[in-house]
């Protein structure tokens, strides 16, 4: 390595390993005295037209001065990157630091020419624009602003590499050469463009996964059974469409086939190439098998081998090792422990997984991080997928394991653009980068429904899991999911119901919901759940015990084209009296009142009850006489024709989450369905279901025939509980306003008074004393104040005299506190007097307090002038190194303190952030008159968070801010407290150059 007293130490966090454009991965590092063969043997492969772009002449050969020079460097004023591939070049680039004469220079000067040669073969594989990235960060490290580049005009390519990026530029012609300059520091059309490569290189990089043209299974056993064997037979009875291949060493020399499937002993015996590789050997003979797919040219590895990092830390070195052995071929990983991947698309039928049968097409999309909850996953979907409402699947299946690789993130890049995924599905034990989950997650969202359950809550993830470090609760994390659209739920159960209704029905356009059905108690439970919900349920409808199909067609009709509903849920019970409705005569029926208007969501709850409908078949009504209130009222044939009258619904007044949303732009709403539209594509196979099954089916209780309703039918999600269906609705309504939402986002004001150069000035001041350091109350103003944030002065009264001198300064009446650390912000140990008026007063309570609770040079007591009484809030800010900067706030004192109730945004907090976060703490009433108490001003809270949010994400030094206690007045705020931490940013990997995480 460098050696030289002219050059710096070895960048080794310069190297990273990166997601190209067709999915295959490579190695950027910095290039080395030792790589002089390596860039010879580069050199030779380039193209001579390649070598002409580059050098501006024919250049066929490196002479060893050029060698010298293109591999010594001192990594500051001279750098060059190589991304490698199986350890060779593939592709270089380089900068040279020049002075404003364009001659060789050193720091201050801050331009540098840079220059791109990439191997023919693996042009248009998005290289140059990654090197580009990493060389840009390099770059700003060392304190060069602005790139130049002299390009031929004939060189399409690499000129598209520069204009494409992003960055602000100029471009001259001048001398048969063009000419570009630019400025690295990153736009915000730089960073979409680095997001849009990095989202279409790692679907890419999944759908190469998921959607292989060939698969070996290495690790094959010679005989039924174990591991390798099962997911071979599984990939062979499932009908996969590529070419299946058996690996074993073990082969004698004469076996050709294992299980009808044509067998090798090595991968490199394969005449042909393979996309996937299953591998399902010990681990300790996993980096042969890697090494030998890796020549063979294999594109990505499903290790479903064990003994990894679940198992300690020998096995975490053994998985570190693993990962950076297969991406140093270019291959990715899923695994390792892995269950395994489903892709149900007719076109590739991949079941390389342990699971015994394919599922049920569908268009859920499901990710689980444990393959015991990946397989509870699938079989409540597959039990769940029939009855009412037909056929609901899976349209893909990845249990990643440990994700050492492949993880939840890649997943939802790929699902974001996946024609046959309408609803994602994930079950979560970890999220090891929280901030690209939460940004990824908002965009998918926007376009399609994101449902999550977290597992490992209340504790450490799984021993297998690499994660960062986070400061923030488990509930702090899950507020931030949702403000990013994610649907958290709390169980897997919660997870199927919801991902069922959203794959089925559109989506809600409120919270108001008409119940309806022949069971008056089932009602009742449907109108409680509703309200503990928070949505608005309508009197429940009893239709009675003796209502036939053509009864429930009525009402559940004139409850779709009733305008003050927004979703309707249909209660049912078995049939019990003569002329009610069988089973597949109501299915039929409520399927052709929800077609006639499918705008609005529909669900049923079905309630089984087995032997007592034979004991009940006398009876001819359960109705009671009807009273008032919630109670239901009886409602029979003529319903029909009310429902005949009642004017249809505005057509187009909903939509399904997620269908037709792959080519949507990210935040738009989707368009309205129109009316009577058949359903998307997939969503329903052609058939006729028979008998009972179209409702038990959707019952946990029993399994379903796989059936599906006629063609055009509306899908309709049945549910064995009340509280089931209304949670699941429940949820799709908070998604559905947080859609509407999304579609027309916030803006971040803009406030002419802060002076943002003066407070970069004072924390540049301030850090300098230190690496991390609290503010006195003289600087904490000051820096506030830069913001517009205004703190009540508090004066120190080391002695009553004192005390008395600061009251007649700041004016009566005043307050006296304690500011020592067991009892600042706890008035209620009786360390505050308040309204002391005048000198007297502020003597005796001077005295009680010293009395109670010891010397003033215990209490720290200090004097401040009274605020407007008001409501206490609290408002703070802190940047996480794994989720970002958040602002937080809840009222003061209890409320927050022993209940908890804090609501949380990320920043930058936009002003519909700001409304939203004052609104969602649970003690919110108290702002706004509770009990006929004065509303506060919460316009004037608003501001105040909103200013406090500019100055960290101005600032990211400015690393925590508590604001303890905001009193909140009818007329203004007062911020009586407050503290600030400054500390030198933590290192932000989103706005720097793609990277895979580091092994």
């Amino acid at each position: 390595m460098q050696t030289s007293s002219d050059r710096h130490e070895y960048p080794a966090h310069w190297e990273a390993d990166v997601v190209l454009r067709d999915g295959g991965t490579a190695r950027v590092r910095p290039i080395t005295v030792d790589d002089a063969e390596r860039l010879v043997s580069f050199y030779e492969q380039v193209s001579d037209e390649s070598k002409y772009y580059r050098f501006f002449a024919p250049y066929p050969r490196l002479s060893a001065k050029d060698v010298h020079r293109f591999t010594h460097h001192d990594f500051v004023d001279r750098v060059g990157l190589a991304a490698t591939v199986g350890g060779e070049f593939i592709a270089t680039v380089r900068y040279d630091r020049i002075g404003a004469d364009g001659t060789p220079a050193s720091a201050p000067a801050d331009e540098a020419e840079v220059a791109f040669l990439v191997q023919d073969a693996h042009q248009g594989r998005g290289v140059a624009s990654a090197l580009l990235e990493h060389i840009g960060a390099v770059a700003r490290e060392r304190g060069i602003r602005r790139f130049a580049a002299e390009v031929l005009p004939a060189n399409n390519k690499m000129i598209k590499v520069f204009t494409d990026a992003g960055y602000t530029q100029k471009r001259s012609f001048e001398d048969g050469v063009v000419r570009l300059e630019f400025d690295l520091e990153p736009t915000d059309r730089s960073l979409a463009v680095q997001y849009a490569r990095e989202q279409r290189a790692e679907a890419r990089s999944v759908q190469r996964l998921l959607a292989p043209g060939s698969v070996a299974v290495v690790g094959a056993g010679r005989t039924p059974g174990g591991v390798g064997r099962s997911v071979l037979d599984n990939l062979r009875d499932t009908g996969f469409t590529g070419r299946l291949y058996a690996v074993n060493k073990a082969l004698g020399e004469g076996e050709k086939e294992l299980g009808s499937v044509a067998a090798f002993r090595s991968v490199r015996d394969i005449d042909g190439p393979v996309d996937l590789a299953v591998v399902a050997v010990p681990a300790e003979h996993v980096p042969d098998v890697v090494t030998e797919c890796g020549e063979h040219g294999v594109q990505g590895l499903v290790v479903v081998s064990a003994g990894y990092a679940e198992s300690g830390p020998d096995g975490r070195e053994r998985q570190r090792a693993l990962v950076r052995q297969a991406r140093s071929y270019g291959m990715r990983i899923i695994g390792p422990n892995a269950f395994g991947v489903v892709n149900t698309s007719p076109d590739v039928r991949l079941n390389a997984s342990l699971a015994p049968e394919m599922p049920r097409p569908g268009r859920i999309g499901l990710f689980a991080q444990s393959g015991a909850i990946g397989v509870a996953l699938l079989s409540r979907l597959h039990r769940r997928g029939g009855g009412v409402t037909g056929v609901t699947g899976v349209s893909t299946f990845v249990s990643s394991g440990n994700r050492a690789d492949v993880s939840g993130n890649d997943v939802l890049q790929y699902w974001y653009e996946d024609p046959d995924t309408d609803v994602a599905l994930m079950y979560l034990e970890s999220i090891g980068n929280p901030r690209k989950f939460t940004r990824l997650a908002r965009r998918t969202a926007a376009a399609k429904p994101l449902v999550v359950v977290q597992g490992a809550r209340h504790g450490a993830g799984p021993r297998g899991h690499a994660v960062r470090a986070t400061r923030l609760p488990h509930a702090t994390v899950s507020a931030l999911l949702r403000q990013a659209g994610v649907i958290r739920v709390d169980t897997i159960t919660e997870l199927v119901d919801t991902g069922l209704l959203l794959a089925r029905q559109p989506l809600p356009a409120g919270p108001r919901v008409a119940i309806l059905g022949n069971s008056e108690s089932l009602g009742l439970l449907t109108y409680d759940a509703c309200l503990a919900e928070g949505l608005r349920p309508h009197r429940p409808l009893d239709l009675t015990t003796a209502a036939s199909a053509a009864d429930f067609h009525a009402a559940l009709s004139h409850a779709l084209a009733d305008d003050t509903s927004d979703a309707v849920v249909v209660t049912a019970i078995p049939a019990v009296g003569e002329g009610s409705a069988g089973d597949a005569d109501l299915a039929q029926a409520l399927r052709s009142a929800a077609a006639a208007t499918p705008s609005k969501p529909v669900l049923v709850v079905h309630v089984e009850l087995g032997g007592l409908a034979e004991a009940l078949s006398a009876a001819t009504s359960t109705a009671p006489p009807s009273p008032s209130g919630a109670a239901p009222q009886t409602v029979t044939g003529p319903a029909r024709q009310a429902a005949d009258a009642a004017p249809r619904r505005a057509e187009g007044a909903g939509t399904r989450p997620g269908a037709g949303t792959a080519s949507r732009p990210s935040g738009v709403a989707p368009p309205p369905a129109a009316a009577g539209a058949p359903p998307s594509a997939g969503s329903a196979a052609p058939t006729r279901a028979g008998a009972s099954d179209h409702v038990r089916a959707a019952v946990d209780g029993g399994p379903p025939a796989p059936v599906a309703p006629p063609e055009g039918a509306h899908l309709i999600p049945a549910y064995p509980a009340s509280e089931r269906a209304v949670r699941a609705l429940a949820h799709a309504v908070a998604y559905a306003q947080w859609r509407r939402d999304a579609a027309e986002p916030g803006k971040v004001p803009e406030h002419e008074d802060i002076d943002e150069r003066g407070a970069a000035a004072l924390i540049g001041g301030l850090l300098s004393r230190g690496q991390g350091l609290t503010l006195g109350a003289a600087d904490t103003c000051d820096l506030l104040g830069a913001y517009g944030v205004h703190v009540h002065r508090a004066l120190p009264a080391p002695d009553p005299d004192t005390a008395a001198e600061a009251a007649r300064t700041l004016g009566y009446p005043v307050a006296l506190k304690a500011t020592a650390p067991h009892l600042r912000h706890r008035a209620d140990l009786g360390g505050v007097r308040l309204d002391l008026a005048d000198e007297e007063r502020l003597r005796r309570a001077y005295a009680e307090l010293t009395e109670l609770f010891g010397a003033p040079a215990e209490l720290r007591p200090v004097v401040q002038r009274m605020a407007p009484r008001g409501v206490d809030t609290v408002v703070r800010a802190v940047i996480d190194p794994a989720a970002g900067a958040v602002l937080s706030f809840g009222l003061a004192g209890p409320p927050s303190q022993l209940l908890g109730d804090m609501a949380h945004r990320l920043i930058p907090v936009t002003d519909r952030d700001a409304t939203s976060l004052v609104r969602s703490i649970r003690t919110a009433p108290l702002l706004f008159g509770w009990r006929g108490s004065a509303p506060v001003d919460t316009p004037a809270l608003e501001e105040l968070m909103l200013r406090v949010s500019r100055l960290v994400h101005d600032h990211p030094e400015v690393v925590a801010v508590t604001l303890e206690p905001v009193v909140v007045a009818p007329h203004g705020v007062s911020v009586l407290d407050a503290s600030v931490r400054l500390a030198p940013p933590p290192a932000r990997d989103d706005l720097g150059p793609r990277t895979l995480p580091a092994y």
